[in-house]
């Protein structure tokens, strides 16, 4: 093999004979280069989900925050029995409608330096950019998620009560609609099952003549964990190799209990109770967002960019019979 004679200078132990290699080079510490590369390691990011169990029509009917969208309400036709040569009972049809509010805006502020911007070997203001977006996208995730839970209705009036446990101590040992979280046990005890307290769902779901097509139910981490203990009767080993879903059908692109199953560490903080899970109907709640504006001014103060954006977004409850929540404990 030939011999690099221009690599002999480059003796890194400080042993070369300065004549030969010169003292710079006769120094460990210079012409050691140090390589930066240019994938940037971003941060692990959550998912979101409510952009999939939410009604999004309204969407591209805003553009700014305080737009609101009015949106009427199905009448209710009354049936009266009919007996030949009687008047047939008339309904006046009324214009009932609700109001979907853009009542929440978010903004971001960066500011890239001019130096950064020539000497960096990455293109911060990208990737700035990106985080931006993922981050405005996080807090409209949790805002809404803590809508939907907040959401169900509670049996005043006449409307059903779907609020299964509450945010309280002292377990409940069944799933009926009691005080203190249902409490799910460590997997091993004889306590509820996460099966049965899903199946429950189901069924308040079903007397409110709630659709069976696009039924969700989100919920926490620590709540999937007792869906895979095998007290819960689902004989999954494994979580289906990192593909978001859990094995031999339990949870998967199929749905169990009826429900498509999704995973959120966005679900608002319990007090007591180790968290809450929210289940409904995909129309039980519209959401609408936008990003109002987004732009690069310079900085007066310094010598770079400064780049902003504004988020707006709404939501609103439309059928609080569609939604049931519970609380649990573990």
């Amino acid at each position: 093999m030939a011999y690099n004679e221009s690599n002999q200078g480059f003796a890194q132990d400080g042993t070369g004979d300065p004549l030969v290699y010169g003292n710079n080079f006769g120094n460990s510490t210079n012409f050691l280069p140090a390589i930066y590369s240019k994938k940037v390691l971003n941060f692990f990011r959550k998912s979101s989900v409510i952009e999939a169990v939410t009604n999004t029509d309204y969407t591209g009917e805003i553009s700014s925050f305080g737009d609101s969208v009015k949106i009427i309400k199905e009448p209710t036709i009354s049936v009266s029995e009919y007996t030949r040569g009687s008047d047939v009972a008339e309904t006046k049809l009324t214009d009932d409608e609700t109001t979907l509010v853009v009542d929440t805006a978010n903004a971001f502020k960066f500011i890239v330096d001019d130096i950064e911007s020539k000497m960096s070997h990455v293109n911060f203001k990208e990737v700035a950019a990106s985080s931006a977006a993922y981050a405005l996208k996080d807090a409209f995730d949790a805002g809404v998620l803590e809508t939907l839970v907040d959401g169900a209705s509670t049996g005043a009036g006449t409307t059903p009560d779907h609020v299964i446990g509450a945010d309280a101590a002292g377990g409940s040992n069944g799933v009926a609609e009691t005080t203190g979280s249902v409490s799910l046990g460590d997997g091993t005890s004889s306590t509820v099952d996460p099966l049965d307290l899903l199946a429950r769902m189901a069924r308040l779901l079903d007397e409110a003549n709630v659709p069976e097509e696009g039924r969700y139910v989100v919920a926490g981490p620590a709540f999937y964990e007792q869906l895979s203990q095998s007290s819960s009767k689902l004989l999954s080993v494994d979580f289906n190799a990192g593909q978001g879903s859990i094995r031999n059908g339990l949870v998967s692109s199929g749905k169990l209990r009826g429900f498509s199953m999704y995973r959120s560490n966005n679900m608002p903080a319990a007090t007591t109770a180790t968290g809450a899970i929210v289940g409904g109907h995909m129309s039980a709640c519209a959401t609408a967002q936008t990003i109002t504006s987004t732009e690069v001014i310079r900085d007066p103060d310094s010598f770079g960019d400064i780049c902003r954006g504004l988020h707006v977004y709404g939501a609103k409850v439309l059928r609080p019979e569609a939604l049931v929540t519970a609380y649990y404990s573990v």
